[in-house]
């Protein structure tokens, strides 16, 4: 069982949103699925409260800001869902497969 960087999932999710840390698929592997379960569920609600925030159509910074917010919330809940998906099938250290499967082609 690992402790979350921060402290807590939801200053995980804090600190990914500002871009102070970076999710790989690697990130994931360390974490217990009811650790991932609440990791998800603080990415959600911070997307939410990101979303809540709507800056004025005419501040062109705090709109890029809040773009970038979401988009590195959205990436990292896209890796954590497919992390999630392999853990339940038992797969989480396994390293994905090269597109084609691995095979050499014939010839």
């Amino acid at each position: 069982m690992a402790s979350f960087p921060g402290g807590s999932a939801w200053a995980m999710a804090k600190d990914i949103a500002e871009g102070y840390l970076i999710c790989t698929d690697r990130t994931f592997l360390r974490f217990s699925a009811g650790e991932l379960d609440q990791l998800a569920f603080e990415l959600d609600r911070m997307q939410r409260e990101v979303r809540g925030n709507q800056p004025a159509l005419d501040d062109l910074p705090a709109i890029k800001l809040r773009n970038r917010k979401l988009q590195r919330l959205t990436g990292a809940t896209t890796m954590l869902r497919g992390a999630q998906q392999r853990a339940r099938r038992g797969r989480l250290s396994e390293p994905a497969s090269p597109p084609g499967g691995g095979k050499k082609p014939a010839g």
